[in-house]
């Protein structure tokens, strides 16, 4: 992460799901989409995209297989299963519920 700044627990798994909502990626192309849409916030290495990815993979969440890059070269790309989609909308909910909450207590006494 840039900034030597975390993410909570089990969030990066809910933004690669997020980020392979759309379209399949490979692991760089994740990382790149994550900190684009986060406006250069979010920069996730490959120290905790990869295993991210592998629970991922055993959970069932995504599947992957090997194909062609852009730049002609070999690369994992990632998919979204429909047990992933499920997960997403589930994990979704469960974010937005706890960053109210937290906003909440954040707004209190101001």
């Amino acid at each position: 992460m840039g900034d030597k700044q975390a993410l909570l627990p089990g969030t990066l798994e809910l933004l690669i799901l997020q980020a392979l909502r759309e379209e399949s990626l490979h692991g760089y192309g994740i990382a790149q989409r994550l900190k684009a849409r986060s406006r250069a916030v979010l920069a996730v290495g490959e120290s905790s995209l990869y295993p991210a990815l592998q629970r991922l993979l055993r959970k069932g969440w995504v599947r992957a297989a090997w194909r062609e890059s852009e730049t002609r070269r070999r690369a994992r790309y990632y998919t979204l299963t429909a047990r992933g989609r499920a997960a997403l909308e589930a994990e979704r909910t469960t974010y937005e519920r706890m960053a109210g909450a937290i906003a909440r207590v954040l707004a209190w006494g101001r």
